[in-house]
Protein backbone atom coordinates (compact mmCIF):
# COMPACT_ATOMS: atom_id res chain seq x y z
CA UNK A 1 0.00 0.00 0.00
CA UNK A 2 2.71 2.48 0.91
CA UNK A 3 3.95 1.44 -2.73
CA UNK A 4 0.80 2.57 -3.96
CA UNK A 5 0.52 6.01 -2.19
CA UNK A 6 3.92 6.48 -3.32
CA UNK A 7 3.08 6.01 -6.69
CA UNK A 8 0.40 8.42 -6.42
CA UNK A 9 2.89 11.49 -5.17
CA UNK A 10 4.89 11.13 -7.53
CA UNK A 11 2.44 10.85 -10.37
CA UNK A 12 0.79 14.20 -8.39
CA UNK A 13 3.80 16.36 -8.64
CA UNK A 14 5.50 14.72 -12.41
CA UNK A 15 2.34 13.23 -13.79
CA UNK A 16 1.73 16.23 -16.14
CA UNK A 17 5.62 15.47 -17.85
CA UNK A 18 4.83 12.39 -18.96
CA UNK A 19 3.04 11.52 -22.65
CA UNK A 20 -0.83 11.59 -22.67
CA UNK A 21 -0.50 7.71 -23.18
CA UNK A 22 1.25 7.43 -20.59
CA UNK A 23 -0.33 9.16 -17.75
CA UNK A 24 -4.09 7.32 -19.23
CA UNK A 25 -1.98 3.76 -18.06
CA UNK A 26 -0.55 4.99 -15.08
CA UNK A 27 -3.66 6.35 -14.05
CA UNK A 28 -5.55 3.36 -14.52
CA UNK A 29 -2.96 1.45 -12.54
CA UNK A 30 -2.52 3.75 -9.63
CA UNK A 31 -5.91 5.85 -9.51
CA UNK A 32 -8.59 3.28 -10.42
CA UNK A 33 -6.67 -0.03 -9.24
CA UNK A 34 -7.00 -1.87 -12.92
CA UNK A 35 -4.61 -4.88 -13.36
CA UNK A 36 -2.47 -5.45 -16.01
CA UNK A 37 -4.67 -7.39 -17.76
CA UNK A 38 -7.75 -4.86 -17.46
CA UNK A 39 -5.29 -2.39 -18.76
CA UNK A 40 -3.83 -4.20 -21.31
CA UNK A 41 -7.20 -5.35 -22.47
CA UNK A 42 -8.77 -1.44 -22.47
CA UNK A 43 -6.11 -0.23 -24.40
CA UNK A 44 -5.80 -3.20 -26.67
CA UNK A 45 -2.00 -3.74 -25.97
CA UNK A 46 -0.06 -6.73 -24.62
CA UNK A 47 0.57 -7.43 -21.11
CA UNK A 48 3.69 -7.42 -21.02
CA UNK A 49 3.61 -3.91 -23.17
CA UNK A 50 1.92 -2.24 -20.41
CA UNK A 51 3.92 -3.55 -17.37
CA UNK A 52 6.63 -2.39 -19.43
CA UNK A 53 5.18 0.94 -20.21
CA UNK A 54 4.59 1.20 -15.97
CA UNK A 55 7.86 0.09 -15.04
CA UNK A 56 9.30 2.72 -17.56
CA UNK A 57 7.07 5.30 -16.08
CA UNK A 58 8.07 4.81 -13.01
CA UNK A 59 11.71 5.01 -13.54
CA UNK A 60 10.96 8.85 -14.80
CA UNK A 61 8.71 9.58 -12.40
CA UNK A 62 11.65 8.91 -9.81
CA UNK A 63 14.50 10.59 -11.95
CA UNK A 64 12.36 13.72 -11.85
CA UNK A 65 12.27 13.11 -8.30
CA UNK A 66 16.11 12.62 -7.67
CA UNK A 67 16.78 15.23 -9.73
CA UNK A 68 13.85 17.43 -8.01
CA UNK A 69 13.33 16.48 -4.88
CA UNK A 70 9.68 18.15 -5.24
CA UNK A 71 8.02 15.34 -2.96
CA UNK A 72 10.31 15.20 -0.82
CA UNK A 73 10.13 18.89 0.12
CA UNK A 74 6.50 18.70 0.21
CA UNK A 75 6.48 15.91 2.69
CA UNK A 76 9.13 17.47 5.39
CA UNK A 77 7.30 21.26 5.11
CA UNK A 78 4.16 18.66 5.65
CA UNK A 79 5.70 17.33 8.67
CA UNK A 80 6.75 20.37 10.41
CA UNK A 81 3.00 22.18 9.91
CA UNK A 82 1.64 19.09 11.64
CA UNK A 83 4.23 19.79 14.22
CA UNK A 84 3.20 23.25 15.01
CA UNK A 85 -0.57 22.41 14.54
CA UNK A 86 -0.18 19.63 17.25
CA UNK A 87 2.31 22.37 19.59
CA UNK A 88 -0.60 24.68 19.00
CA UNK A 89 -2.87 21.91 20.71
CA UNK A 90 -0.79 21.32 23.57
CA UNK A 91 -2.29 23.17 27.08
CA UNK A 92 0.82 22.42 29.02
CA UNK A 93 3.16 24.81 27.19
CA UNK A 94 4.02 28.00 28.14
CA UNK A 95 3.09 31.09 25.50
CA UNK A 96 6.93 31.66 24.98
CA UNK A 97 8.22 28.50 24.48
CA UNK A 98 5.42 28.11 22.12
CA UNK A 99 5.82 31.18 20.28
CA UNK A 100 9.88 30.37 20.19
CA UNK A 101 9.34 27.17 19.10
CA UNK A 102 6.58 27.87 16.29
CA UNK A 103 9.17 30.80 15.40
CA UNK A 104 11.97 27.83 14.68
CA UNK A 105 9.51 25.83 12.99
CA UNK A 106 8.43 28.08 10.80
CA UNK A 107 11.88 29.68 10.05
CA UNK A 108 12.83 25.60 8.78
CA UNK A 109 9.70 26.22 6.30
CA UNK A 110 10.47 29.25 4.97
CA UNK A 111 14.08 28.42 4.52
CA UNK A 112 13.23 25.10 2.85
CA UNK A 113 11.31 26.89 0.31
Amino acid sequence: MEKMIEHGLLYDFYGELLTEHQRKIYEDMVYHDLSISEIAQEQGISRQGVHDLIKRCNNILEGYEEKLRLVARFQEVKAKVCYISSLAEEEAVEADRLRQEIKKVSGDILDSL
